[in-house]
């Protein structure tokens, strides 16, 4: 057991013009307080699986304001860490009408970061980042960071979770050297997020996430077919009940405003246990969110939006919310559609559309996925539809491309923002993705109105095979696609609503983006970490690719 009283965070969540959210997990019941300014604001603790958190809300700070922040858990400070050779965790409140500087990326693995780490997963680009921001002199950091999926892989452990695992259970049973619960999850998050140097960028830097498989495991909610035979395992409903109910205490309670987490369920609850003398034990409400959740998608919703000066980001869940149906295939349900459908308006200088899953892969990659659904579904028989299901399982077709309802209905929606027929037409459309393990700007073909564009940012640690990286390139060219296109009339699959192309990439490195808004136009840089002189725990931040998007 740790002797040090805050076990995890602060992390710095949800942030506007004059409120901060400041998240914390500690060992123990307590009153946590967060100091700046010359004030203090405080939280108790609530409870899940015997661990104890609290969400501080800083409030009444003034707009574009800067301020340094201390926390305190009953009393005593507990951050920053005595000897911390980084700079003061800080919150920087949002300028009204201002420009917004975004960083992005997905697909982070947590493996240590000394040679041999960097050997195998390469060097964690986030990690790099925190140590430019740091200690190299700059002042311009970024608004926020959005965390597009597989924050953590509870699929594919470390040695060091698979020794936490066989401290607790047989590893020789399933789900294996899989995590199988919350408490797997709640070690999983630690691991995660306790390098300092990551732990201090967390604590200074605002943070939106969402989910994507490896959150939860590979192919989540791929078909119909997968969820049957999940559902028949042993250890499935611990996996998704801990995967869903962690993700709500750990992720996605910090996305949400001060005027939205007092409408949510959960808080709700947490905020009404918490006029008593004792600590609010969460563990029951929060397992029946993650299993009814699961079980009925349309009771609760992981979306969620937010209007940043000119620019409105919406950040889209999809993989809880699809609808699985043989006949009726939609990475959207209905009520989550209908939300998007609310939220996809002009009058902005930007709409930026954040979903784990590109919606704009290369167009043969696309055509082939759009093809694989059509034959899984049946239209070339029950045969192929078993062996097309076989297919997508194994080589991961079920982006929004594998969900050809959905994909339509939204490509509708963004071109009428894009033609100023949902309100005054916006610079860009941008969808911000992850996912995929490769980097890439795509554009529909397009002759007048905002430009519609597709950003991906993928792995931040966690590059691809090199034979799975010639396929990828292969998709992306004229040729892939051509087959694509050739099998996907071939199943009958009607055409995209529009056409559109690569305009830079695919590359592959570890990276993290960075987007500016400059008026109408953007700017895109995607960074690495390099290790130079052999020195692997000091990586330095190289540029990858640079994209300018003028309008």
């Amino acid at each position: 057991m740790t002797d040090d009283p805050l076990v995890l965070g602060p992390l710095l969540r949800y942030v506007d013009e004059t409120s901060a959210s400041v998240w914390v997990e500690t060992r123990d019941r307590a009153e946590v307080s967060v100091h700046a300014a010359g004030r203090s604001w405080s939280a108790s603790t609530f409870s899940a699986h015997g661990h104890h958190y609290a969400l501080v809300e800083v409030a009444g700070l003034e707009p574009g304001s800067v301020q340094t922040y201390t926390v305190t858990v009953a009393g005593t400070e507990v951050w920053p860490q005595p000897g911390s050779p980084y700079p003061p965790s800080r919150i920087a409140t949002l300028k009204p009408h201002g420009e917004l500087r975004l960083a992005f990326g997905s697909c982070r693995t947590s493996v240590p970061h000394d040679a041999d780490g960097n050997k195998s997963h390469g060097v964690d680009a986030m990690r790099a980042y925190a140590l430019h921001m740091a200690f190299d002199g700059s002042d311009k950091w970024p608004d926020m960071v959005a965390f597009l999926g597989d924050q953590v892989y509870a699929d594919e452990t470390s040695p060091a979770m698979r020794e936490f695992i066989a401290g607790r259970r047989d590893i020789e049973q399933p789900p294996g050297e899989e995590l199988k619960d919350y408490e797997e999850y709640a070690h999983l998050y630690k691991l995660a997020w306790s390098d300092p140097a990551n732990r201090w960028l967390l604590s200074t830097l605002p943070s939106s996430m969402i989910f994507d498989d490896h959150d939860i495991r590979d192919d989540w909610n791929t078909s119909h077919t997968w969820r049957e035979e999940i559902n028949a395992t042993s250890w499935w409903h611990d996996r998704i009940v801990g995967g869903l109910g962690s993700y709500w205490v750990y992720q996605h309670l910090g996305n949400l405003s001060p005027s939205t987490r007092a409408e949510d369920e959960v808080w709700k609850q947490i905020i009404a246990g918490s006029q008593s003398n004792e600590e609010f034990d969460l563990t029951a409400i929060v397992d029946d969110l993650a299993e009814r959740s699961d079980e009925h998608p349309e009771t609760y919703r992981w979306s969620f939006a937010r209007d940043i000066g000119t620019t409105r980001l919406v950040v889209l869940d999809s993989r809880a919310a699809r609808v699985l149906k043989p006949d009726q295939r939609s990475i959207l349900g209905p009520g989550e559609m209908a939300w998007l459908d609310e939220q996809l308006r002009g009058g902005f200088n930007h709409l930026l559309v954040g979903t784990s899953l590109p919606f704009l892969l290369s167009p043969g990659l696309h055509q082939f996925e759009a093809w694989s659904e059509a034959v899984a579904t049946g239209a070339w028989g029950k045969r192929w539809s078993r062996m097309a299901e076989r297919l997508r399982q194994t080589v991961d077709l079920e982006h929004w491309a594998a969900f050809q309802e959905g994909f339509v209905e939204v490509a509708q929606m963004v071109s009428e923002v894009a033609d100023g027929k949902r309100g005054p037409a916006p610079g860009t459309v941008t969808f911000l993705s992850g996912d995929v393990h490769n980097s890439y700007v795509a554009e529909v073909s397009r002759s007048g109105g905002a430009r519609i564009l597709q950003a991906v940012c993928s792995p931040i640690r966690n590059p691809l095979p090199y034979m799975v990286r010639y396929a990828t390139g292969f998709s992306s060219k004229n040729v892939g696609r051509g087959f694509g296109t050739f099998l996907a009339r071939r199943a009958r699959v009607p055409d995209p609503p529009f056409e559109w192309k690569t305009i830079r990439g695919p590359w592959f490195d570890n990276n993290i983006a960075t987007l500016e808004t400059r008026g109408r136009a953007l700017s895109l840089r995607w960074e690495a970490g390099v290790v130079k002189d052999g020195d692997d725990d000091r990586p330095e931040l190289d540029v990858v690719a640079r994209v300018e998007i003028d309008v």
